[in-house]
């Protein structure tokens, strides 16, 4: 554990569900873990006991992306993790790959209705090329042509990076290749039926356009997705879909949306461990915000572009598929300086955006 995750406390110490298996963590409530093929290498998933229109079964929280390995996962899942019941709802946090990739499959493969928010519904749509098929629009967030250019207006120069974000433009669509046709919308403040319990919906911002976390008062526990996780920081970046967005604040707001919840809440994040420490969680992540503003305000004593200030945010070596979220993200921490007036923004004539202390 690093300092911060020795603040928190995880109920189940180091163990982890065994690919395919589940792990009870709450009444009704159980932990399957999938396997990623990126340097984030997992993710969590949720199945809730359930009852619907007099059927017994699950609800299925998060899916994993559309991979042949994870199909194969959720096959185990079925005959080991059901007591022989079916899938009766499938219901997305939000709609990164990861999270909505094998929605279609599991909706079609139970005949089960996806719940979501309609914000990144319609997104995971358009970006799948479900709802405009064969359409030449681009924008995918992270890859693609778009996203090069994007990138290089902040300063990503290397023709051989921005040629391999190009060369990536069917990366949403590698992951997502499909949606389901319909869907069930959720709000934020609306109460979910589940398994004989109310899960209330809290939408939060910044990460995704409309992210659903739940939180069930009668077993104090928060499925939180991808706004509070135990060890990362959550990734906030911009994109070439919405060049002028200030995610950061839009996230930072977010997260009180969770001051009213207990702090003995059980967390079950989409990555790492279920634990307890809520509330000091969240202060990580705004003490952890405030230190890179910080930095980032300091290193803008000169004229300096996101793709500059990479080394102060990111003391690693960066993969392709790092290297397009750590531009997205360093372009949010610029952007919220930049928009409470505190940097102003040079657009150079070289077509790069520069930002300096005002």
């Amino acid at each position: 554990m690093n300092p911060l995750e020795n603040e928190l406390d995880y109920p189940w110490g180091d163990a982890l569900p065994e690919p395919g298996r589940a792990q009870d963590v709450a009444a009704g409530v159980r932990w399957i873990r999938m396997r990623l093929p990126f340097a984030l290498d997992h993710i969590n998933l949720w199945l809730l006991r359930d009852r619907i229109d007099g059927r017994e079964g699950w609800t299925v929280v998060d899916c994993g992306i559309d991979k042949a390995e994870l199909r194969a996962s959720w096959e185990t899942v079925f005959e080991q993790a059901l007591d022989g019941l079916p899938v009766l709802r499938v219901l997305v946090t939000h709609m990164h790959p990861d999270h909505v990739g094998l929605a279609h499959w599991l909706c079609a493969r139970w005949q089960a209705p996806l719940w979501m928010s309609m914000t990144d519904y319609t997104l995971a749509r358009m970006w799948s090329g479900t709802a405009v098929p064969d359409s030449s629009v681009e924008g995918s967030g992270p890859a693609g042509g778009a996203a090069a250019r994007h990138f290089v207006r902040h300063g990503l120069i290397d023709p051989q990076a921005q040629d391999m974000i190009r060369a990536r433009h069917a990366y949403y669509t590698g992951l997502v290749p499909d949606m389901p046709a319909r869907f069930h919308r959720l709000m934020d403040g609306q109460d979910v039926a589940i398994g004989g319990h109310a899960w209330r919906v809290i939408v939060g911002y910044g990460h995704a356009p409309e992210h659903v976390s739940l939180w069930c008062p009668d077993l104090d526990v928060l499925i939180s997705g991808d706004m509070v996780l135990p060890r990362i920081s959550t990734n906030v970046s911009v994109f070439d879909l919405e060049p002028e967005a200030d995610p950061l604040r839009l996230y930072l707001d977010s997260l009180s949306a969770y001051d009213a919840l207990p702090e003995d809440t059980l967390v079950l994040p989409s990555h790492g461990r279920p634990f307890r420490g809520l509330h000091r969680r969240i202060a990580q992540q705004r003490e952890h915000h405030a230190d890179r503003l910080a930095e980032v305000l300091a290193a803008c004593d000169q004229p300096r572009s996101a793709h500059d200030l990479l080394p102060v945010l990111f003391h690693r070596k960066l993969d392709m598929h790092q290297l397009s979220f750590a531009m997205g993200e360093a372009i949010a921490h610029l952007h919220a300086l930049y928009f409470q007036g505190t940097l102003q923004r040079i657009l150079g004539e070289d077509g790069v955006y520069r930002f300096q202390k005002v």
